[in-house]
């Protein structure tokens, strides 16, 4: 059985789903190392994340 505070959550579940959790590796000019860039962007905008 599910507590309350959890089952208070799944009722935005339609909205947690419009973002998109997304991961690029960039390379820093300075240093030569790798990062990542991680950011919640929407569904929709998800190719233009990886274009830039």
């Amino acid at each position: 059985m599910a507590k309350k505070v959890v089952a208070t959550l799944k009722t935005g579940a339609k909205e947690g789903r419009s973002y998109t959790k997304v991961i690029k590796m960039v390379k820093s000019p300075k240093t030569g190392a790798y990062a990542f860039d991680e950011q919640m962007v929407p569904n929709d905008k998800v190719q233009e994340f990886f274009k830039k």
